[in-house]
C-alpha cells in the first residue's frame, strides 16, 4: 500500500510528507520491536518539523488481515512521535479486546497509523463518509470512531453517528437529542506497504 494518505485531511496545520510518514512508521514499529522483542526501554528521539507538533493519533494493528489492536489519542501535550510510539505500544499490549501481542507476531503485524485533525462541532447534514471522523460527547460519556471505519462497512452518515452514540455508550440515537454533542475530525490515515522484519537497530531513534 502506497504511503500517500487514503483519506482527505481537514484543516491539518502543515502536510505529511512521505518522509514524515516513514519516519513515523519506523517509530511505530521500533517502539514493538523494543519493548516486546528486546524488553527494553526505549523512545524515539527529539523530533523536528511535523513530528514535533503536538498532533493527536491512532495505531491500529493488523494480524492476518484481523484487527489486533487499536489505541489512540485526541488530545495530547506529546509530540506526534511520541504519541505514535506510546500507541503502538499500547495497541499491542492495552488494547482489552486482545491478548497482548506476542514477540512471535511482530513480525507480521502490519500498522496503520492515523493522524488527526483537530476536533470540531459538525451538524449531521455535514458528515462526509470517508472525510471525517465522528466524536459522541453527553455528560460522562464519549466514544469516537475513525473516518476509515465507516468507509470500510460502508456505512450512511446516519449509521455512522447511530454506532458513535453506541461506541459512546449511548442510545443509537442519541445524536438526535440537544444534549448530545457531536464533533467532526479528519485524519491522514497511511500503513506501511508490507509488515517488515523486526528492527534490530534504528540509528536514526537511539535508545534512551
Amino acid at each position: 500500500m502506497s504511503l500517500a494518505s487514503k483519506y482527505r485531511p481537514l484543516e491539518f496545520p502543515e502536510p505529511i510528507s512521505n518522509k514524515d510518514k516513514s519516519a513515523l512508521l519506523q517509530i511505530a514499529r521500533q517502539s514493538l520491536v523494543e519493548t516486546i522483542v528486546h524488553n527494553r526501554r526505549w523512545e524515539p528521539a527529539h523530533a523536528t518539523g511535523v513530528l514535533a507538533a503536538c498532533r493527536g493519533a491512532f495505531v491500529t494493528l493488523e494480524l492476518n488481515g484481523m484487527l489486533r489492536g487499536c489505541v489512540g489519542q485526541v488530545e495530547t501535550r506529546k509530540s506526534l512521535a511520541q504519541t505514535v510510539a506510546h500507541c503502538a505500544l499500547a495497541a499491542a499490549l492495552e488494547d482489552d479486546r486482545f491478548n497482548p501481542v506476542q514477540p512471535g507476531e511482530i513480525s507480521e503485524t502490519a500498522i496503520e497509523i492515523s493522524v488527526l485533525s483537530l476536533s470540531k462541532p459538525i451538524t449531521p447534514d455535514k458528515i462526509e463518509i470517508g472525510r471525517h471522523g465522528l466524536v459522541i460527547e453527553r455528560g460522562p460519556f464519549r466514544g469516537l470512531l475513525l473516518p476509515q471505519v465507516a468507509t470500510e462497512r460502508n456505512w450512511t452518515p446516519e449509521r455512522f453517528l447511530a454506532e458513535a452514540c453506541q461506541k459512546a455508550g449511548l442510545p443509537a440515537d442519541a445524536w438526535k437529542s440537544s444534549e448530545t454533542r457531536i464533533l467532526g475530525f479528519s485524519a491522514e490515515v497511511f500503513s506501511e506497504p508490507e509488515p517488515p522484519a523486526p528492527l534490530h537497530s534504528a540509528p536514526q531513534f537511539p535508545h534512551k
